[in-house]
C-alpha cells in the first residue's frame, strides 16, 4: 500500500482529458469532408502524434510523483507492475472485444464507404514513403491463417507494439503495449535518474539520443518498412518520452524543494514558445516535406516543448470552482479508456447513424435496398459532436464502473494466489 495520499495535479488530470480528446478527434475527424469548411482545422487536428507524445512524458512526471518518496519507491517493483498491469490489461482486453465485434457488425451490414471492406484481417502497412500517397492501395493487406493468429496472440499478450509491420484490429491500443513496457523500466531507470545530479544535462542527452534513430532513417532514406512502424511506436524508440517525464518530475521537485518559482513573464513566454513549436511543426507536417518532417517531428524534435507543456500544467493552481475540483480527476482518470475505445465507438456511432438516418423501415421487405439507402447518408456534424460527448460519458461510466472493479478483482485474485502458495 502507498505510504500517504499524494498532492493531485488538477492542471495533469485536464491535461490528459484533453490529450485523449485530441487522439480521438485525430483518428475520426477526417471522415468528415466538413472539416475543411473551418480554416486551419485540418491542419491543427493532423498532430496526433503530438498528443501521444505527451501523454508519455505526463505518465513518467505523474507515476514518479505518485510512487516516489525522495528517491526510493513507495512499495516494490513487483508490486507496483502488479497494480499498472491490472489498471491496463482491462481497459487493452474490453477496447479489443469491442473491436472485434464492431469490426463483424460492419462487415455483416456491408453499409457503404467503410461496411464492405470490413474485415478483421484487414491492415494497412505502415510507411511513410512517397508512393504510399500516390497508390496507397499497395499497401492495403488482408492476413493470412497465419498472420491473424500471430497478431492475435500478440494482442492478448499486449505485445502488438513490438510489429513494426502493420496495426490490428484497433490501431490506438498500441499506446498500451507501448505503456507497459515503460512500467517494466520504471522501478529500475527511474531512481537513477531522479538521483542524477545534473538532471537538465540528462534531459538535454535524451533529447539528442531521441532524435539519432529518425535522423539515421532520413540519412539512409529508409521511410518505408519496418522503420516507419519502429519510429512510430517501437517501444525502445519511444522510452525517451518517458524517461524524459520522470526527469521532468526530478526537476520540478528540486524547484518546489527550494521554493523556486517561475515569473509570470517566463510561464507567458514557455506558452508562447509551446504555440510556436506546435503551429511550425503543423505547417511543416502538412505543407513540407512530410517524409523526413514526420520523423523528426515525431521522435523528438518536439519533446522540449511538450516536456515544457507538461511542467506548466503541473504548476496550475487548483480550481475555486468545486465542480471542476469534482470532475477532473474523473475525466482524467478516463483518458485512457478514452485512447483505448474511441475507434470501435466511432465505427459503432458512424455504422448505427447511417442505418437509422437512411431507411430502417426498408429492412422488413428489402434488405439489400434498405443498406444501399443508408450507404448513401453522409455523416453529419451534429452526430459528429453527439459522437464526441457519448465517448467521453461511456469512458467515464467504464473506468469508474468497469476498469475499477476488474482492477480490483484482480488485485485480490493475485493476492489470494500468492498468500495460498506455500512458504
Amino acid at each position: 500500500m502507498l505510504a500517504a495520499p499524494k498532492q493531485r495535479f488538477i492542471g495533469l488530470e485536464w491535461l490528459r482529458f484533453l490529450l485523449g480528446c485530441y487522439v480521438m478527434v485525430y483518428h475520426s475527424l477526417h471522415q468528415y469532408p466538413q472539416r475543411f469548411s473551418v480554416p486551419f482545422l485540418a491542419e491543427i487536428t493532423s498532430m496526433g502524434f503530438f498528443a501521444t507524445s505527451t501523454f508519455f512524458v505526463l505518465s513518467g512526471f505523474l507515476l514518479t510523483h505518485v510512487y516516489f518518496d525522495g528517491n526510493t519507491m513507495r512499495e516494490s517493483g513487483g508490486s507496483f507492475l502488479k497494480k499498472r498491469f491490472c489498471n491496463l490489461y482491462p481497459i487493452h482486453i474490453v477496447a479489443l472485444v469491442s473491436s472485434v465485434l464492431v469490426v463483424s457488425l460492419m462487415q455483416w451490414l456491408a453499409i457503404a464507404p467503410e461496411g464492405p471492406g470490413a474485415s478483421l484481417r484487414f491492415v494497412v502497412y505502415d510507411t511513410n514513403s512517397e508512393l504510399a500517397g500516390t497508390s496507397p492501395e499497395l499497401f492495403r493487406h488482408y492476413m493470412t491463417n497465419a498472420q491473424l493468429a500471430f497478431n492475435s496472440v500478440l494482442q492478448l499478450l499486449m505485445l502488438q507494439a513490438w510489429n513494426p509491420y502493420f496495426l490490428t484490429f484497433n490501431a490506438p491500443l498500441w499506446s498500451l503495449s507501448t505503456l507497459f513496457f515503460f512500467y517494466l523500466f520504471f522501478p529500475w531507470l527511474a531512481p537513477k535518474l531522479l538521483a542524477a545530479r545534473h538532471k537538465w544535462l540528462w534531459m538535454l542527452l535524451i533529447c539528442v539520443l531521441y532524435l539519432l534513430p529518425p535522423a539515421w532513417v532520413i540519412w539512409q532514406q529508409q521511410y518505408g518498412m519496418p522503420y516507419t512502424g519502429l519510429l512510430q511506436r517501437g517501444p525502445l524508440f519511444r522510452l525517451p518520452e518517458f524517461l524524459a517525464g520522470i526527469l521532468a518530475y526530478g526537476i520540478f521537485r528540486q524547484h518546489r524543494q527550494a521554493n523556486l518559482s517561475l515569473a509570470g513573464s517566463a510561464r507567458t513566454l514557455m506558452v508562447v514558445g509551446i504555440l510556436l513549436c506546435f503551429g511550425i511543426a503543423t505547417a511543416l507536417f502538412t505543407h513540407g516535406s512530410g517524409r523526413y518532417w514526420y520523423f523528426l517531428l515525431h521522435n523528438g524534435l518536439l519533446l522540449p516543448s511538450q516536456v515544457c507543456l507538461v511542467y506548466l500544467r503541473a504548476l496550475a493552481r487548483d480550481p475555486a470552482s468545486a465542480w471542476l475540483r469534482h470532475w477532473s480527476p474523473r475525466l482524467g482518470a478516463a483518458s485512457l479508456s478514452i485512447f483505448a475505445l474511441h475507434v470501435p465507438l466511432f465505427n459503432l456511432f458512424r455504422t448505427l447513424e447511417q442505418f437509422l438516418r437512411g431507411d430502417p423501415l426498408l429492412c422488413f421487405h428489402d434488405w439489400q435496398a434498405c443498406i444501399a439507402s443508408a450507404g448513401k447518408v453522409p455523416l453529419s456534424i451534429a452526430g459528429y459532436l453527439i459522437y464526441l460527448l457519448l465517448t467521453v460519458a461511456i469512458c467515464v461510466i467504464f473506468q469508474e464502473r468497469c476498469v475499477v472493479r476488474m482492477r480490483d478483482a484482480m488485485l485480490r485474485l493475485t493476492s489470494g494466489i500468492k498468500k495460498t502458495q506455500p512458504q
